[in-house]
């Protein structure tokens, strides 16, 4: 939690389930015994130059936290920072067309939203989904003896990169554009029928930096192979180029001290681990027998 945000007044309600006084991305609400609502915002600036795609990833991004709780997303709004000075109105609605047609995929529906005046080009979801209140999965419920599951594979903070600086192939700009805009609906599904004890979704933080919130949140010291960790085609290589990120840096800064290294770790292999993420995938805590 930002430190920011301990300061502030304790929300005290019973029917909130899940709140910003907790790790975790969402906030839930009770309805009934039966239903509860899942709600979560997430919008940043263009990451790739199709506003079509951009759309696309910015939504997957936020949908993802609805995902992360095991939750089934409801309806989105609109978040959208435009430069009407600088790009042509068209632009904006290749934007907005991208994400509904991530929402409409996950079915769900766009209900309106908000656009402002901004110098740069952003855009994102306040998302709402559904969730049985005894079904939500959090990020404080890791166990020990659990299995990690990663759900998409590492490297689209150095992919992209090397996208800005005209080194990235064509069919490496692909996988990046369709890693980032799949969904995690899939894994969702599957960790609820797993009994996870805990997810999180993978993102700025990177995966050191988003796994040390599960370790801390739970009360448990996390083990990672990095040998054993999913990667996107040559995202070593793009590593070991130089094709970093300062968000990475900053993802090393906030673990320091909390991370201790076994045995050998390339310093490529390790920017990796700290490489933020862009609509990543979700990162699982499941009983082994599971």
């Amino acid at each position: 939690m930002w430190p920011v945000l301990k300061s502030l007044p304790q929300q005290d309600h019973p029917d909130l389930i899940v709140g910003f006084n907790q790790a975790d991305d969402s906030g839930v609400v009770r309805l009934s015994d039966d239903k509860a609502l899942i709600f979560t915002l997430d919008f940043f600036p263009a990451v790739v130059d199709d506003p079509i795609v951009f759309g696309q990833v910015a939504a997957a991004n936020a949908l993802s936290e609805v995902y992360a709780m095991g939750g089934v997303p409801l309806c989105a709004l609109n978040i959208v920072g435009f430069p009407a000075h600088d790009l042509p109105m068209e632009v904006l609605g290749e934007v907005l067309r991208g994400g509904a047609e991530k929402v409409n995929e996950a079915g769900a529906v766009i209900v309106g939203g908000h656009t402002i005046k901004d110098d740069e080009l952003m855009y994102g979801l306040a998302v709402t989904g559904t969730i049985h209140p005894d079904s939500i999965i959090t990020i404080d419920g890791a166990r020990p003896g659990d299995r990690l599951v990663l759900t998409k594979p590492l490297g689209s903070g150095v992919y992209s990169t090397a996208l800005k600086n005209g080194a990235l192939g064509k069919d490496q700009e692909q996988i990046l554009y369709d890693t980032m805009s799949a969904l995690n609906s899939t894994a969702s599904i599957e960790m609820a029928a797993a009994k996870a004890g805990a997810c999180t979704d993978i993102t700025g933080f990177g995966l050191l930096g988003h796994t040390l919130e599960m370790a801390n949140s739970s009360d448990v010291t996390i083990r990672i192979e990095a040998g054993s960790l999913p990667l996107l085609p040559g995202a070593l290589d793009y590593a070991r180029s130089g094709f970093l990120t300062g968000g990475g840096m900053s993802n090393r800064e906030f673990v320091k001290g909390e991370l201790r290294r076994v045995g050998d770790l390339s310093s490529a292999m390790e920017m990796l681990l700290y490489d933020p993420q862009t609509s990543g995938g979700l990162l699982v805590s499941v009983p082994e027998e599971k």
